[in-house]
Protein backbone atom coordinates (compact mmCIF):
# COMPACT_ATOMS: atom_id res chain seq x y z
CA UNK A 1 0.00 0.00 0.00
CA UNK A 2 1.33 3.22 -0.99
CA UNK A 3 0.81 6.08 1.60
CA UNK A 4 2.01 9.66 0.65
CA UNK A 5 2.80 12.04 3.58
CA UNK A 6 1.06 15.26 2.56
CA UNK A 7 1.06 17.12 5.56
CA UNK A 8 2.96 17.94 8.97
CA UNK A 9 0.02 16.19 10.93
CA UNK A 10 0.37 12.76 9.05
CA UNK A 11 3.77 12.74 9.55
CA UNK A 12 3.22 13.40 13.39
CA UNK A 13 0.57 11.05 13.56
CA UNK A 14 1.93 8.41 11.86
CA UNK A 15 5.03 8.23 14.06
CA UNK A 16 3.06 6.62 16.62
CA UNK A 17 3.54 3.04 14.35
CA UNK A 18 7.56 3.20 16.23
CA UNK A 19 9.03 4.04 19.32
CA UNK A 20 7.52 7.86 19.28
CA UNK A 21 9.72 10.94 17.87
CA UNK A 22 7.68 13.50 16.79
CA UNK A 23 9.05 16.63 18.26
CA UNK A 24 7.18 19.91 18.87
CA UNK A 25 7.94 23.07 21.23
CA UNK A 26 8.59 22.44 24.60
CA UNK A 27 6.44 23.53 27.01
CA UNK A 28 7.89 25.28 29.93
CA UNK A 29 7.01 23.56 33.13
CA UNK A 30 6.52 20.32 31.20
CA UNK A 31 6.54 18.68 34.52
CA UNK A 32 4.15 20.38 36.59
CA UNK A 33 1.61 18.58 38.75
CA UNK A 34 -1.45 19.16 39.17
CA UNK A 35 -3.32 19.19 42.41
CA UNK A 36 -6.69 17.56 41.74
CA UNK A 37 -7.69 15.20 39.22
CA UNK A 38 -8.24 16.62 35.64
CA UNK A 39 -11.37 15.13 33.73
CA UNK A 40 -10.86 15.00 30.04
CA UNK A 41 -13.05 14.66 27.33
CA UNK A 42 -15.02 11.68 26.51
CA UNK A 43 -16.55 11.97 22.63
CA UNK A 44 -19.66 10.01 21.76
CA UNK A 45 -19.78 6.92 21.28
CA UNK A 46 -16.99 5.84 23.75
CA UNK A 47 -18.76 3.30 25.18
CA UNK A 48 -15.87 1.37 26.81
CA UNK A 49 -14.86 4.58 29.03
CA UNK A 50 -15.87 6.24 32.23
CA UNK A 51 -14.09 8.92 34.09
CA UNK A 52 -10.95 9.97 31.58
CA UNK A 53 -8.35 11.52 33.66
CA UNK A 54 -5.52 13.83 32.20
CA UNK A 55 -2.14 12.72 33.49
CA UNK A 56 0.28 14.99 31.32
CA UNK A 57 -0.20 18.68 29.89
CA UNK A 58 2.34 19.45 27.05
CA UNK A 59 5.38 18.01 24.99
CA UNK A 60 5.17 14.84 23.54
CA UNK A 61 4.43 12.15 25.89
CA UNK A 62 3.88 8.50 24.67
CA UNK A 63 3.74 5.03 25.75
CA UNK A 64 2.90 4.85 29.22
CA UNK A 65 2.63 1.17 30.62
CA UNK A 66 1.54 0.39 34.12
CA UNK A 67 3.81 -1.74 37.13
CA UNK A 68 2.16 -4.75 37.83
CA UNK A 69 0.34 -3.30 40.64
CA UNK A 70 -1.21 -0.14 38.26
CA UNK A 71 0.36 2.20 41.22
CA UNK A 72 2.75 4.06 38.44
CA UNK A 73 3.18 4.52 34.79
CA UNK A 74 6.71 4.47 32.73
CA UNK A 75 6.66 6.54 29.69
CA UNK A 76 8.76 8.17 27.38
CA UNK A 77 8.46 12.31 26.72
CA UNK A 78 10.36 14.98 25.13
CA UNK A 79 9.47 18.29 27.47
CA UNK A 80 11.08 20.99 29.09
CA UNK A 81 14.87 21.06 28.52
CA UNK A 82 15.07 17.46 26.54
CA UNK A 83 15.48 17.96 22.76
CA UNK A 84 14.33 14.36 22.08
CA UNK A 85 12.55 11.49 24.26
CA UNK A 86 13.65 10.60 27.70
CA UNK A 87 12.37 8.00 30.28
CA UNK A 88 10.12 9.30 33.60
CA UNK A 89 7.38 7.49 36.02
CA UNK A 90 4.80 9.19 37.45
CA UNK A 91 1.98 7.78 39.92
CA UNK A 92 -0.87 6.50 37.88
CA UNK A 93 -2.76 9.66 38.95
CA UNK A 94 -0.04 11.84 37.66
CA UNK A 95 1.72 12.80 40.15
CA UNK A 96 5.79 12.51 41.58
CA UNK A 97 7.01 12.72 38.01
CA UNK A 98 10.72 11.56 37.75
CA UNK A 99 13.48 11.10 34.69
CA UNK A 100 14.82 7.77 35.54
CA UNK A 101 16.72 7.50 31.87
CA UNK A 102 19.94 9.32 31.70
CA UNK A 103 18.99 12.46 29.82
CA UNK A 104 21.32 11.95 27.27
CA UNK A 105 21.11 10.46 23.78
CA UNK A 106 17.68 9.52 22.86
CA UNK A 107 15.34 6.61 24.31
CA UNK A 108 12.18 4.57 23.84
CA UNK A 109 10.37 1.52 25.13
CA UNK A 110 10.75 1.22 28.59
CA UNK A 111 8.84 -0.95 30.74
CA UNK A 112 8.60 -1.73 34.67
CA UNK A 113 9.64 -5.49 35.90
CA UNK A 114 6.64 -7.11 37.84
CA UNK A 115 8.56 -7.02 41.20
CA UNK A 116 8.49 -3.60 40.65
CA UNK A 117 12.71 -3.45 41.33
CA UNK A 118 13.45 -2.27 37.98
CA UNK A 119 13.25 -0.60 34.53
CA UNK A 120 14.16 -1.45 31.11
CA UNK A 121 14.42 0.87 28.32
CA UNK A 122 16.26 1.32 25.11
CA UNK A 123 18.78 4.50 24.69
CA UNK A 124 21.69 5.75 22.15
CA UNK A 125 23.59 7.17 24.94
CA UNK A 126 26.39 5.44 24.36
CA UNK A 127 26.57 6.37 20.73
CA UNK A 128 26.19 10.10 21.27
CA UNK A 129 25.11 11.94 24.40
CA UNK A 130 22.95 14.74 21.78
CA UNK A 131 20.19 13.27 20.15
CA UNK A 132 20.48 11.58 16.71
CA UNK A 133 19.44 13.58 13.42
CA UNK A 134 15.88 12.99 12.22
CA UNK A 135 15.67 10.53 9.23
CA UNK A 136 15.90 12.36 5.69
CA UNK A 137 11.89 12.56 4.46
CA UNK A 138 13.21 13.02 0.97
CA UNK A 139 11.94 9.39 0.51
CA UNK A 140 8.45 9.88 1.92
CA UNK A 141 7.46 9.06 6.02
CA UNK A 142 10.50 7.29 6.82
CA UNK A 143 11.77 6.33 11.00
CA UNK A 144 15.78 6.01 11.45
CA UNK A 145 16.66 2.74 12.83
CA UNK A 146 19.50 3.99 15.20
CA UNK A 147 22.01 1.14 15.21
CA UNK A 148 23.79 2.81 18.59
CA UNK A 149 19.85 2.01 20.41
CA UNK A 150 21.31 -0.39 23.22
CA UNK A 151 18.40 -1.80 25.94
CA UNK A 152 19.23 -1.30 29.58
CA UNK A 153 17.71 -2.13 32.70
CA UNK A 154 18.35 0.12 35.93
CA UNK A 155 16.79 0.47 39.27
CA UNK A 156 13.24 2.07 39.30
CA UNK A 157 15.07 5.39 40.40
CA UNK A 158 17.17 4.93 37.24
CA UNK A 159 20.64 3.99 39.20
CA UNK A 160 22.73 0.97 38.67
CA UNK A 161 22.40 1.11 34.67
CA UNK A 162 23.11 -2.21 33.51
CA UNK A 163 23.85 -2.83 29.53
CA UNK A 164 21.58 -5.68 28.30
CA UNK A 165 22.55 -5.73 24.83
CA UNK A 166 25.43 -5.09 22.59
CA UNK A 167 25.01 -5.87 19.27
CA UNK A 168 26.03 -4.30 16.08
CA UNK A 169 22.24 -2.47 14.79
CA UNK A 170 19.16 -1.71 16.26
CA UNK A 171 17.82 -3.37 19.50
CA UNK A 172 14.72 -1.65 21.29
CA UNK A 173 11.06 -2.10 21.65
CA UNK A 174 12.15 -4.63 25.10
CA UNK A 175 9.13 -5.22 27.52
CA UNK A 176 9.28 -8.01 30.50
CA UNK A 177 6.91 -11.03 30.95
CA UNK A 178 4.60 -11.02 33.68
CA UNK A 179 6.80 -13.46 35.66
CA UNK A 180 10.12 -11.32 35.02
CA UNK A 181 11.91 -14.35 33.77
CA UNK A 182 12.12 -13.03 29.86
CA UNK A 183 12.33 -9.78 28.06
CA UNK A 184 11.01 -9.67 24.41
CA UNK A 185 12.91 -7.14 22.41
CA UNK A 186 13.00 -6.08 18.07
CA UNK A 187 16.66 -6.18 17.03
CA UNK A 188 18.14 -6.26 13.43
CA UNK A 189 21.24 -8.07 14.38
CA UNK A 190 20.45 -10.76 11.65
CA UNK A 191 20.02 -8.42 9.06
CA UNK A 192 15.81 -8.10 9.25
CA UNK A 193 13.97 -6.58 12.04
CA UNK A 194 13.07 -9.80 14.28
CA UNK A 195 11.70 -10.52 17.41
CA UNK A 196 13.82 -12.24 19.88
CA UNK A 197 13.65 -13.15 23.78
CA UNK A 198 16.64 -12.98 26.69
CA UNK A 199 16.95 -13.15 29.93
CA UNK A 200 16.57 -10.29 32.19
CA UNK A 201 20.34 -10.65 33.08
CA UNK A 202 20.92 -10.19 29.31
CA UNK A 203 21.67 -13.93 28.61
CA UNK A 204 20.50 -16.30 26.22
CA UNK A 205 19.52 -14.56 23.37
CA UNK A 206 16.80 -16.75 21.22
CA UNK A 207 15.76 -15.40 17.69
CA UNK A 208 11.69 -16.04 17.79
CA UNK A 209 10.61 -14.52 14.47
CA UNK A 210 12.00 -15.24 11.01
CA UNK A 211 9.94 -13.91 8.55
CA UNK A 212 11.07 -11.00 5.76
CA UNK A 213 9.45 -7.67 7.16
CA UNK A 214 9.02 -5.66 10.24
CA UNK A 215 8.56 -7.40 13.47
CA UNK A 216 8.41 -5.24 16.33
CA UNK A 217 6.33 -3.84 19.30
CA UNK A 218 5.56 -6.96 20.60
CA UNK A 219 3.73 -7.44 24.33
CA UNK A 220 3.26 -10.72 26.49
CA UNK A 221 -0.50 -12.22 27.54
CA UNK A 222 -1.08 -11.93 31.30
CA UNK A 223 -0.18 -15.03 31.40
CA UNK A 224 3.01 -15.00 30.12
CA UNK A 225 2.14 -17.98 27.56
CA UNK A 226 1.68 -15.91 24.43
CA UNK A 227 2.89 -12.84 22.44
CA UNK A 228 1.12 -10.10 20.42
CA UNK A 229 3.24 -7.78 18.04
CA UNK A 230 2.65 -5.42 14.59
CA UNK A 231 4.28 -6.46 11.61
CA UNK A 232 4.82 -5.97 7.92
CA UNK A 233 4.99 -8.72 5.12
CA UNK A 234 5.94 -6.68 1.92
CA UNK A 235 6.06 -8.51 -1.38
CA UNK A 236 7.44 -8.06 -4.73
CA UNK A 237 8.43 -4.16 -5.02
CA UNK A 238 7.18 -3.27 -1.78
CA UNK A 239 9.93 -5.84 -0.31
CA UNK A 240 12.81 -4.52 -2.46
CA UNK A 241 11.79 -1.16 -0.76
CA UNK A 242 11.98 -2.34 2.53
CA UNK A 243 15.72 -4.14 2.55
CA UNK A 244 16.87 -1.03 0.70
CA UNK A 245 15.39 1.48 3.26
CA UNK A 246 17.17 -1.17 6.00
CA UNK A 247 19.92 -0.95 4.35
CA UNK A 248 19.99 2.46 4.90
CA UNK A 249 18.78 2.28 8.78
CA UNK A 250 15.54 3.50 7.63
CA UNK A 251 11.90 1.71 7.92
CA UNK A 252 8.75 3.20 5.95
CA UNK A 253 5.71 1.90 8.67
CA UNK A 254 2.97 2.62 6.40
CA UNK A 255 1.01 -0.79 6.54
CA UNK A 256 1.10 -2.90 9.71
CA UNK A 257 -0.84 -6.43 10.99
CA UNK A 258 -1.53 -7.48 14.36
CA UNK A 259 -0.29 -11.03 15.00
CA UNK A 260 -0.24 -13.56 17.94
CA UNK A 261 1.80 -16.53 18.79
CA UNK A 262 1.86 -19.24 21.40
CA UNK A 263 5.55 -19.28 22.87
CA UNK A 264 5.27 -22.99 22.95
CA UNK A 265 4.78 -23.85 19.60
CA UNK A 266 6.04 -20.94 17.83
CA UNK A 267 3.39 -20.72 15.19
CA UNK A 268 2.67 -17.16 14.14
CA UNK A 269 -1.21 -16.59 13.85
CA UNK A 270 -2.36 -12.99 11.75
CA UNK A 271 -5.55 -11.07 13.28
CA UNK A 272 -5.46 -8.53 10.75
CA UNK A 273 -5.42 -8.28 6.56
CA UNK A 274 -7.36 -4.78 6.62
CA UNK A 275 -4.43 -2.81 4.34
CA UNK A 276 -4.23 -0.58 7.35
CA UNK A 277 -1.49 0.62 9.78
CA UNK A 278 -2.85 -1.26 12.95
CA UNK A 279 0.01 -1.30 15.61
CA UNK A 280 0.33 -1.28 19.55
CA UNK A 281 -1.59 -4.47 20.16
CA UNK A 282 -2.34 -5.31 24.09
CA UNK A 283 -3.73 -8.62 25.51
CA UNK A 284 -6.81 -7.95 27.85
CA UNK A 285 -6.45 -9.85 30.88
CA UNK A 286 -9.17 -12.09 29.73
CA UNK A 287 -6.65 -13.69 26.66
CA UNK A 288 -9.47 -13.32 24.31
CA UNK A 289 -9.05 -9.66 23.33
CA UNK A 290 -6.62 -7.70 22.09
CA UNK A 291 -6.91 -3.60 22.12
CA UNK A 292 -5.02 -1.69 19.00
CA UNK A 293 -5.11 1.29 17.25
CA UNK A 294 -5.88 2.15 13.57
CA UNK A 295 -6.37 4.11 11.12
CA UNK A 296 -8.32 1.40 9.42
CA UNK A 297 -11.58 3.96 9.35
CA UNK A 298 -9.82 6.73 7.52
CA UNK A 299 -9.59 5.11 4.26
CA UNK A 300 -8.80 8.41 2.59
CA UNK A 301 -6.07 10.50 4.74
CA UNK A 302 -4.78 7.54 6.52
CA UNK A 303 -4.35 10.64 9.29
CA UNK A 304 -6.80 9.60 11.99
CA UNK A 305 -5.91 6.82 14.76
CA UNK A 306 -8.84 5.18 17.01
CA UNK A 307 -8.40 2.23 19.44
CA UNK A 308 -10.43 -0.91 18.72
CA UNK A 309 -11.07 -4.00 19.84
CA UNK A 310 -10.69 -7.46 18.25
CA UNK A 311 -11.93 -11.23 19.61
CA UNK A 312 -9.11 -13.35 18.45
CA UNK A 313 -11.38 -15.96 18.21
CA UNK A 314 -13.87 -14.50 15.81
CA UNK A 315 -11.41 -11.60 14.98
CA UNK A 316 -14.39 -9.37 15.17
CA UNK A 317 -12.97 -5.66 15.59
CA UNK A 318 -15.06 -2.78 18.17
CA UNK A 319 -14.35 0.55 17.64
CA UNK A 320 -13.70 1.56 20.90
CA UNK A 321 -12.36 5.69 20.68
CA UNK A 322 -14.03 8.18 18.49
CA UNK A 323 -11.32 11.26 18.32
CA UNK A 324 -11.01 13.09 15.12
CA UNK A 325 -6.85 12.98 15.99
CA UNK A 326 -4.86 10.16 17.91
CA UNK A 327 -5.38 7.89 20.28
CA UNK A 328 -2.61 4.97 20.74
CA UNK A 329 -0.28 3.05 22.60
CA UNK A 330 -2.89 1.80 25.02
CA UNK A 331 -1.98 -0.99 27.91
CA UNK A 332 -4.48 -2.77 30.28
CA UNK A 333 -4.23 -2.94 33.70
CA UNK A 334 -3.70 -6.77 35.26
CA UNK A 335 -7.16 -6.49 36.59
CA UNK A 336 -8.65 -5.27 33.47
CA UNK A 337 -10.11 -2.20 35.38
CA UNK A 338 -8.20 0.48 34.09
CA UNK A 339 -6.58 1.83 30.02
CA UNK A 340 -3.97 4.04 29.80
CA UNK A 341 -3.20 5.68 26.83
CA UNK A 342 -1.37 8.26 24.58
CA UNK A 343 -4.11 10.79 23.12
CA UNK A 344 -4.16 14.24 21.22
CA UNK A 345 -7.45 14.92 22.87
CA UNK A 346 -7.51 17.89 24.80
CA UNK A 347 -4.43 19.72 23.24
CA UNK A 348 -3.04 23.01 24.08
CA UNK A 349 -1.45 23.21 20.77
CA UNK A 350 -1.22 21.80 17.87
CA UNK A 351 0.24 18.40 17.47
CA UNK A 352 0.95 17.63 21.41
CA UNK A 353 0.62 14.26 22.93
CA UNK A 354 -0.28 13.60 26.37
CA UNK A 355 -1.19 9.90 28.80
CA UNK A 356 -4.44 9.52 30.09
CA UNK A 357 -6.15 6.64 31.98
CA UNK A 358 -9.70 5.90 31.51
CA UNK A 359 -11.62 3.38 33.75
CA UNK A 360 -12.98 0.41 31.49
CA UNK A 361 -16.28 -0.69 31.18
CA UNK A 362 -17.36 -3.92 28.83
CA UNK A 363 -20.74 -2.85 26.73
CA UNK A 364 -22.79 -6.56 27.09
CA UNK A 365 -22.77 -6.59 23.46
CA UNK A 366 -19.03 -7.19 23.08
CA UNK A 367 -18.32 -9.97 25.60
Amino acid sequence: MDMKITTVLTAVLLAALIPYTARTERPVGGLAEPTTPVMATTFEGEQYFRNVRQLTFGGQNAEAYFSYDASRLIYQATVDTFDCDQIFTMNADGINKQLVSTGLGRTTCSFIAPDDNSIIYASTHLGSEQCPPEPDMSQGYVWALYDSYEIFQADTDGSNLTQLTNSPGYDAEAVYSPDGDKIVFTSTRTGDLELFILSPDGSNVEQITNQPGYDGGAFFSYNGQWICWRASRPKGEELADYRRLLRQGLIRPSQLDLYIMNLADRKPIRLTNNGAANFGPYFHPDGKHLIFSSNLHDTENRRRFDLFLINIETKEISQVTHNESFDGFPMFSHDGTKLVFASNRDNNKRYETNVFIADWVWPDTTR
